[in-house]
């Protein structure tokens, strides 16, 4: 399971993020929530641990995942069984990071389903 506090993402994701939240009104914590399932549903697999965690944006599991934290939990144990929570976390950003490369072209709320 994904550490309960201090969660980041690299300070790439972030401003992509951020600039989504700008064009489509959509706060970052629910725009990463998507980006993670686009992320798995495009069948990326998180494999390289030298990401770097560096972004300011440090918010508690509940905020990043609020209603799917249980999904996505459960998405990353199934997907990375043998991973530890420091890895998992690691895991989710990448697949946050990967995701959220899919949602460039959004420009509203309807976009993003």
């Amino acid at each position: 399971m994904l550490p309960t506090r201090g969660l980041k993402l690299p300070k790439e994701t972030e401003e992509q993020l951020r600039r989504l939240k700008l064009k489509a009104k959509v706060t970052p914590n629910v725009a990463s929530r998507v980006a993670f399932f686009k992320s798995v549903e495009t069948g990326y697999r998180y494999h390289d641990s030298s990401i770097k965690l560096d972004g300011s944006l440090v918010l508690d599991k509940v905020t990043w995942l609020g209603d799917l934290t249980l999904a996505i939990d459960c998405t990353l144990k199934m997907l990375y069984p043998a991973l530890d929570n420091k890895e998992l976390e690691k895991a989710w950003a990448t697949h946050v990071q990967h995701g959220v490369k899919t949602l460039r072209m959004v420009k509203s709320v309807k976009d993003l389903v």
